[in-house]
């Protein structure tokens, strides 16, 4: 998708730095309830790989209070990537891998990271389209493991339906930039889920209207 620049300002809140790092208000409300959703979910050891990294908050995080797993941070963004690399680089934390470019809206992107144990998608398919969220979901299934799972976050609407006026502004605010973006259908993501191999195990309510889909890859 390359790092799309025609998004409302309420899409991505992030601060510039001295160092070039981002600080994203939102990455430190989120945080704890996702290190504590992932720690819940992945109770085993092998390789993380979290698609669109963002400012790198939430990664650095998840490695430090996940020592077992091996993350693997991604972004589109090389602003995105300088981020991650400060927030990273402060923490010393040798289960943590450098940053690298990976746009997962793009197909093929599996066969370079094959074999993942779990891959965790935050805030990312609202800003998406459905072609490019269903590449990503495709590929997604690929580079999972044999029973590798994956966490799916973010606000969706339920049933075809947007339950609350924050979440009809913002996915108004999307589609009056480009209408092919905005909030996804739980219904019709677990359907594509199925499709491409992935197991639906759960669904958890996350703070702020916020979803995550656990699936397996079979």
């Amino acid at each position: 998708m390359g790092h799309r620049q025609n998004l409302p300002e309420t899409a991505s809140v992030a601060n510039y730095e001295s160092d070039g790092r981002l600080n994203a208000p939102s990455a430190v409300r989120n945080a704890e309830p996702i290190v504590e959703l992932v720690r819940k979910t992945a109770i085993k050891s092998g390789n993380a790989l979290e698609i669109a990294s963002g400012t790198g908050q939430h990664v650095v995080k998840l490695a430090s209070a996940l020592p077992h797993l091996n993350w693997q941070p991604s972004d589109v963004d090389e602003a995105r990537l300088k981020s991650i690399r400060c927030w990273s680089d402060d923490q010393h934390l040798t289960n943590l891998k450098h940053p690298c470019l990976l746009d997962a809206t793009t197909e093929g992107w599996a066969a370079e990271h094959q074999g993942q144990d779990l891959i965790l998608l935050v805030n990312l398919l609202h800003l998406i389209s459905t072609k490019e969220t269903k590449i990503l979901v495709k590929e997604m299934s690929k580079a999972l493991a044999s029973n590798g799972l994956s966490i799916i976050y973010g606000p969706f609407m339920r049933s075809g339906k947007l339950i609350s006026k924050n979440d009809m502004e913002f996915h108004h605010s999307l589609i009056n930039t480009d209408p092919d973006l905005g909030y996804k259908n739980d219904v019709d993501m677990l359907n594509l889920f199925g499709e491409e191999s992935l197991v639906h195990l759960s669904t958890e309510k996350m703070p702020a209207n916020n979803l995550a889909f656990i699936l397996q890859k079979v």
